[in-house]
């Protein structure tokens, strides 16, 4: 006769496949859903919504959890999907269906309708939606999260335990450091020659040159696939099932190539994951910052390295002869890491692009606490620009309509990416001491040895620790911004000979 436990990993399972097909669904809007199907996708999804939430607030869901309580002799993997699965009904059973419904479904016309808001710049469009969005999540967190405020309890989603209180502190201290670092980089009388990036670069070689490296960083293609997206990410259903997106330029394609690495870093975490349960909430990713740190850790300090571009300038070389005939390595990792106010975030370098999520932050911050009408969203974001960056967007499809987040309710979300980046360079510091000759091992290609130390580090850990106690047990300490401060003023003041 099954126990408990394991009655309740049975329903834990079902759940988990449910919400592996809402992930297909999700890819193939992105990816290859014909435009016309939009409203009938849209009530697919909120059908689907309906009957995972009906099954995660199943009564004897909570029976079974009431009964768990009064067992011990748990290891700490049963006892992880204990705590998760509790934590999960608790939230769930606070939910009306209608309202998850509702979400849902308008968070599906909410995409389609930021596309065509977006590629017509006309944001007066999107204005209706985002504002339904808003009140439903800030309804959304009366139910599920009472004491805390509205917007720490959407951040709560991505980044649990995690608040404003936590935040705004760090991203201070990155803004006092890094505003200065960017106008330093921007009055530099060296600019580092990247030319030989920009020409004529064909779709079908880049595709062959990305899916290469893939490949040569661990993806496995038997277990996932890459295709073309409007904006790139990961998805998918199951470790088995990893579908990474990317987009093409004819006239850039390291855009593409590091948008590959990028999200090919997201998408080994999701391989790597353990192989015990992998239904089950325990082996599943911890937060999106710390996924956010993995890919990241490749697209940012393994790619990005002088070591990376001595190990595959060649192939480079080989696939675009005409372009990368005369150019060294050291000309590519300047080229690569160049640092240019840019109005697109997923287009930022590394020292810029955390003041893209800043002014993010700080918007829906404004958005919640309604401190900012939503109205006048596009002239605020332009100030905001103005003063991080140096920079003033021309229209809002380069400015205020240019992200996805909005549209699907991921209101707390881009604070993971900046938290994802001081992770990475903390994990990459521990990597640096545990491997001193990581140089020699990159410039090798042997990309084997760095997938299997995250892999053991943190991708195998699924949610057994908590966020603090992983990136202490890792490197030592907690969440450290001058970790992060310190990679980049070295880094980049030596590019731009500001020594």
């Amino acid at each position: 006769m099954p126990t408990n436990y394991q009655k309740l990993t049975l329903k834990l399972e079902e759940i988990s496949r449910l919400g592996g097909i809402m992930g297909i669904l999700h890819w193939d809007q992105e990816v290859i859903m014909p435009s016309g199907a939009a409203e009938s996708r849209a009530k697919q999804m909120g059908a689907l919504a309906g009957i995972i939430h009906e099954k995660s607030t199943d009564p004897e869901i909570g029976s079974l959890l009431e009964k768990i309580s009064q067992e011990n002799s748990f290891n700490s993997f049963e006892e992880c999907n204990i705590n998760e699965a509790r934590r999960q009904y608790e939230l769930e059973t606070k939910l009306p269906k209608n309202l998850v419904m509702e979400l849902a479904e308008l968070s599906s016309k909410g995409h389609q309708i930021w596309v065509k808001a977006r590629s017509e710049n006309r944001f007066s469009d999107f204005v209706p939606v985002l504002t339904q969005l808003i009140e439903l999540k800030k309804r959304w967190a009366e139910y599920v999260f009472p004491k805390l405020k509205a917007y720490d309890a959407n951040i709560d989603i991505y980044e649990r335990g995690t608040t404003m209180s936590d935040i705004t502190p760090v991203f201070e201290t990155l803004k006092k450091e890094l505003i200065p670092l960017i106008r330093d980089i921007q009055l530099s009388d060296y600019n580092p020659e990247s030319s030989f990036l920009k020409g004529k670069f064909s779709v079908a070689k880049q595709e062959e040159l990305g899916r290469r490296i893939s490949e040569e960083m661990g993806f496995a293609f038997n277990c996932g696939r890459m295709d073309v997206s409007v904006h790139p990410f990961c998805g998918g259903s199951h470790p088995t099932d990893v579908r990474i997106t990317t987009r093409y330029r004819n006239d850039n394609f390291i855009e593409s190539l590091y948008a590959v690495i990028h999200e090919t870093g997201h998408g080994l975490y999701e391989q790597g994951r353990m192989k015990e349960g992998r239904d089950l909430p325990a082996s599943e990713a911890l937060t999106m910052g710390i996924h956010e740190s993995q890919s990241l850790f490749w697209e940012r300090m393994i790619a990005q390295s002088l070591a990376f571009c001595n190990s595959y300038l060649p192939l480079i070389k080989e696939t675009f002869p005409k372009n990368f005939r005369d150019v060294s390595a050291e000309q590519l990792y300047e080229a690569v890491n160049t640092s240019e106010a840019s109005y697109i975030r997923v287009e930022a370098d590394e020292v810029t692009y955390p003041m893209h999520v800043i002014l993010r932050y700080e918007i829906e911050k404004g958005l919640f606490d309604d401190s900012i009408e939503i109205n006048s969203l596009p002239e605020l974001w332009n100030s905001k620009m103005k003063e991080y960056l140096g920079i003033e967007p021309p229209n809002d499809t380069l400015g205020v309509l240019q992200d996805t987040h909005w549209s699907g309710a991921a209101f707390g979300y881009f604070p993971s990416y900046t938290l994802g980046a001081i992770y990475a360079s903390q994990f990459y510091q521990t990597l640096l001491a545990d491997k001193p000759q990581l140089e020699k091992i990159i410039e090798s290609g042997n990309l084997a040895i760095i997938r299997e130390w995250l892999k053991q580090k943190i991708h195998k850990k699924g949610r057994l620790l908590s966020v603090p106690d992983l990136v202490k047990e890792v490197t030592g300490e907690g969440l450290n911004p001058t970790v992060f401060l310190k990679y980049l003023k070295q880094k980049y003041r030596k590019i731009y000979r500001l020594n």
